[in-house]
């Protein structure tokens, strides 16, 4: 077999297989004496189907499905062997690949266009000065958290007088239009209200200061903005019955219910962290500092990759890509998508795949190695993540590790966990290789400089 590979430019090049007969002949008679050892035709018990009617019948299939698979052996050995930093896959030359026929040629040339990474420095070291930035977590960020867990920790209480935001219940009973009780009428024993998330400011007004046992006279569709489907919810018939209803109804207060929330103390710690994790408020203030500047790190971490990604690409600039084989590779595999697809998103996957590359530079020169156990630890990392946003903070050990085993089998999740694994591997290297500067912003400048940037 002959090998030949020529570049037609500093992207792309040719490479051209000359397979000869001598190259597959043994494969394919021990290809069809297996085939042959399994064959069942009309007529022959499995496996006495004679060798020169299996020949016949399914030489020239089997002659080229060998020479296909050398093909792929051939050219993934060369690739490999030679070094070659391709991009995609080869892509098969129509004009340098003749016409064959397989049940009457020997010999075979097949030609396939080989789309080339550009040639670019991204070597980090001292030379070179990054940022990093450091949220301060100040009292006011804890004291936000801390009246967060009191909020859901908090509980209704029953209480006297209304004030905005609590919620009435009572006897709704429809009245005519001089202000009795309508004979027949809607009457709700049960009916639950939140005055102070009514359309009506006029409506609204009417329970201000009202106590257990007042007797309010209110218009329920004035009330919820003439919205029916509001309205049959309250009043408990269809929406088509609700759409007539104007008229007033008389309500009987017979329960105020205030939301409190928990007060800071013994039971509210036991309640966010675990019993007896923390036994004072000043603990209390502290890991929820701690655990603020920890989920801030992913933040800043993130930050950080980006911020290498605009300096590393910057001092890079304006590379060349083999772009005609590009688009075909995206078309074949977008075939589905036609040619509008690859016309709005080539020029955008263009700095993504020269980041790409970049970051397989980096990695290379700073020996950055992704283990599984890397990978799972970004997984427990991003599950604590998850679950502290609705306040739980002292999840298992045993149940974060079984939910970050879980989202490591679903093969989408899985990639996006590997690519940031090792893009925080590569920034804690890249930390030691550069100048670092550290910076310590508040939260409010670290949003408007990442939405800045």
């Amino acid at each position: 077999m002959k090998i030949s590979f020529e570049n037609v430019d500093k992207v792309s090049a040719l490479l051209t297989l000359n397979i000869e007969k001598t190259d597959y002949e043994e494969k394919v008679k021990t290809a069809l004496k297996d085939f042959g050892k399994k064959a069942s035709l009309p007529g022959f018990r499995p496996g006495k189907v004679p060798a020169s009617l299996i020949q016949k019948r399914f030489g020239t299939e089997v002659k080229a499905e060998e020479i296909n698979k050398l093909l792929g052996q051939e050219i993934n050995k060369y690739i490999r062997e030679n070094k070659i930093n391709m991009l995609a896959e080869p892509l098969p030359n129509e004009e340098k690949t003749p016409q064959m026929d397989f049940e009457t040629q020997d010999d075979f040339t097949f030609a396939f266009d080989i789309a080339l990474a550009p040639e670019f420095d991204a070597t980090l070291s001292k030379k070179d000065k990054l940022t990093f930035y450091d949220i301060k977590v100040d009292d006011a960020l804890v004291d936000q958290q801390v009246q967060s867990f009191c909020q859901r920790g908090g509980q209704q209480v029953k209480v006297e007088t209304y004030e905005a935001r609590d919620m009435v219940s009572g006897t709704l009973t429809q009245l005519d239009a001089n202000g009795d009780t309508l004979a027949d009428g809607i009457t709700v024993d049960d009916a639950r209200m939140l005055p102070e998330y009514m359309k009506d400011d006029e409506e609204k007004a009417k329970f201000t200061g009202a106590k257990l046992g007042d007797v309010i006279t209110l218009n329920p569709a004035k009330a919820h903005g003439n919205n029916a489907t509001e309205l049959a919810s309250l009043l408990h018939i269809t929406k088509e019955e609700a759409e007539e209803i104007k008229s007033d109804f008389s309500f009987q207060i017979s329960e105020i219910l205030r939301y409190e929330p928990a007060k800071v103390g013994q039971e509210l710690f036991d309640q966010v962290l675990g019993k007896d994790v923390v036994k004072s408020e000043e603990e209390f203030r502290k890991f929820i500092a701690d655990d603020i500047k920890k989920n801030f790190q992913g933040e800043t971490e993130y930050q950080f990759t980006q911020d290498l990604r605009e300096y590393v690409l910057g001092r890079i600039g304006k590379v060349d890509f083999p772009e005609a084989l590009l688009k075909r590779f995206m078309k074949l595999r977008n075939a589905e998508k036609g040619e509008e697809y690859v016309d709005e998103n080539f020029e955008k996957s263009l700095p993504e795949l020269l980041w790409h590359l970049a970051k397989e530079k980096i990695c290379d020169q700073l020996e950055v190695k992704v283990q599984h156990e890397d990978v799972l630890e970004t997984a427990k990392a991003f599950t604590r993540l998850q679950f502290a946003q609705y306040g739980m903070m002292n999840l298992p050990e045993e149940s974060i590790a079984s939910y970050a085993a879980e989202m490591l089998k679903n093969e989408q999740q899985a990639q996006g966990l590997v690519e940031r694994t090792v893009e925080n591997l590569m920034a804690a290297k890249v930390k030691e290789a550069v100048t670092l500067k550290t910076k310590e912003v508040t939260l409010d400048e670290f949003r408007k400089l990442s939405e800045k940037k």
